[in-house]
């Protein structure tokens, strides 16, 4: 089947969603962020499809999300870290780590808890204006067209 391309949409929404749409890339990018690094241990861990990791982590390597970095000469072996554009979408998964804790958790909570390193608690991820840091939802906005509008 041929994989539908947003890239050249003028939407950012588009445009990311070409790079981590399919829904194995932001669990590669999650398991990679939490150290899951080799392909053996993210293809046992993820469960997926040898031919499938291949061309996730082929696509997410073209998209200068993940590099590839030989970690032996003998045999040559690699494993797959996280580059700045990489580490940026892992800000976008806190998001919906935060949607998915409150909307889908259940009675059990949330599978997995983040402790902040400057205050050493426990917490999650909020939203808010680069401008005068209040908390900003998407019912705080207008939406404008931008310099790169059609």
């Amino acid at each position: 089947m041929q994989r539908t391309r947003f890239g050249d949409m003028a939407c950012s929404i588009a445009r990311t969603m070409d790079v981590i749409g399919e829904p194995w890339s932001p669990l590669i990018l999650r398991n990679v962020y939490v150290g899951i690094t080799r392909f053996e241990q993210l293809q046992e861990s993820l469960g997926i499809s040898r031919k499938v990791l291949t061309e996730r982590l082929k696509w997410l390597t073209e998209q200068d999300v993940l590099a590839r970095r030989q970690y032996s000469s003998r045999p040559p072996r690699h494993e797959y870290v996280l580059t700045e554009r990489g580490t940026e979408l892992c800000d976008l998964l806190l998001v919906m780590v935060r949607w998915g804790d409150r909307w889908l958790a259940g009675e059990a909570g949330p599978p997995v808890l983040y402790r902040h390193h400057a205050c050493g608690r426990i917490s999650h991820v909020e939203l808010r204006c680069s401008e005068c840091g209040d908390p900003m939802r998407a019912t705080d906005l207008d939406v404008l067209p931008g310099p790169g509008s059609p």
